[in-house]
């Protein structure tokens, strides 16, 4: 929402005045947020872990479809980053063939990119031709015995080449999924909170018959203050505490970030941010587009 932003740096300053706890202890902006942010989301996506950064957030989601699952194996897309902790590096494969390599666990499926990818803007069903390389993986996977949690994916891949995945590829990749016993998990650290414009979200571009398991939150969400976010269903997260080891995160969901993630959905909504995005995007992507006519070289625009 901008550098230094009054409302913001407000909102900081004046809760910074009042208390600043961490976590053990009851505060009505964590409540007030965990609703707001439940208002963007489909109902089903109704209970909320609040963090300090996207990397903790990426790795809780890891830690709740195992545990959801009883699975390990991850299904992720060539090129993609997810974080910077060691269990993120794992399934980043942007990060790990420059690093250890390519654990047993980790599976690795083509960006479905139709202007570069496989299956390109002239085949007869891309959707469909890149769901199923999803599927043979997990078919692979179940020859050798492995179980897959998760596939985890950037709603809109970014590190990949800021790639829109065709609409209805998520929807046929969480049938698979849910057939294998896994879940889907939508990381929205890069590409939330109206940044697409269309949608507050980046997994809605896909259609509103599409709803992730998981959903996490970082980058835009405190406008530079170390927040995040994981929101799941109540069978999810059920199945997490039923460890009875209980998630615990010293600041995560304190009130100073709590009152600034308020702030930030506000400034959204008051200065009509989304709207804003659609239509300097649109204004950007008509001038690039008439460029990419002018010049044979630019082979696509995003």
């Amino acid at each position: 929402v901008g550098h230094c932003h009054p409302d913001i740096v407000k909102a900081a300053h004046e809760q910074n005045q009042l208390l600043n706890t961490n976590s053990r202890y009851l505060h009505d902006n964590l409540v007030n947020y965990a609703e707001r942010l439940s208002k963007t989301l489909p109902k089903k996506l109704c209970i909320f872990y609040f963090l300090n950064s996207g990397s903790e957030a990426n790795d809780l989601a890891l830690r709740l479809a195992r545990q959801y699952t009883k699975h390990e194996d991850v299904i992720v897309l060539d090129h993609a980053y997810h974080g910077h902790l060691t269990s993120l590096i794992d399934i980043s494969p942007y990060k790990f063939r420059n690093l250890e390599g390519q654990k047993e666990w980790v599976h690795v499926a083509p960006v479905p990119d139709t202007y570069r990818g496989l299956y390109r803007e002239d085949h007869e069903d891309s959707v469909t031709a890149y769901a199923n390389e999803v599927k043979n993986i997990i078919e692979q996977a179940h020859k050798r015995g492995r179980k897959v949690a998760a596939f985890f994916v950037e709603s809109l891949p970014s590190v990949g080449g800021q790639i829109i995945p065709p609409a209805g590829y998520f929807q046929k990749v969480a049938e698979h999924m849910h057939k294998a016993g896994g879940v889907f998990i939508a990381d929205e650290i890069q590409v939330g909170f109206g940044r697409v414009g269309k949608h507050f979200w980046a997994f809605q571009l896909q259609g509103e018959d599409f709803i992730p398991d998981i959903v996490t939150m970082g980058k835009p969400i405190g406008n530079g203050h170390p927040i995040a976010c994981v929101a799941t269903t109540k069978e999810i997260a059920e199945a997490f505490a039923a460890t009875g080891v209980e998630y615990f995160n010293t600041f995560g969901g304190n009130p100073v970030s709590c009152a600034i993630g308020l702030a930030v959905l506000d400034v959204i909504e008051k200065e009509h941010l989304q709207a804003h995005a659609t239509e300097v995007g649109n204004f950007l992507m008509k001038l690039l587009k008439e460029q990419k006519i002018k010049h044979p070289i630019i082979g696509d625009v995003r």
